[in-house]
């Protein structure tokens, strides 16, 4: 039995749809039962509070291989660099 080319491109786009329709229904069954419980969590948790550590990001160590590397980039000298501060990202 010898199938039409119309025949095989029909079936082959109506099996793309129907796995990609399912997807789609599966992907929002899962959306709506995750926030369902997510609105089911006991809200009594209380974060702790966040305590200030100590900056220990400017050791001199950090800030001369920081200005290395930054002199290495930009091909200079590392006394031609003046680092005003750090932020930790």
């Amino acid at each position: 039995m010898e199938y039409s080319n119309l025949f095989v491109c029909l079936m082959g786009i109506g099996t793309v749809f129907v796995g990609l329709i399912s997807l789609v229904l599966l992907v929002s069954a899962m959306s709506a039962i995750m926030r369902k419980k997510q609105n089911a969590a006991p809200v009594d948790a209380v974060a702790a509070p966040v305590q200030e550590q100590p900056d220990q990001s400017k050791k001199p160590e950090i800030m001369a291989a920081i200005a290395a590397a930054i002199a290495d980039d930009m091909g200079t000298d590392v006394s031609a660099i003046r680092i005003v501060s750090i932020k930790k990202v």
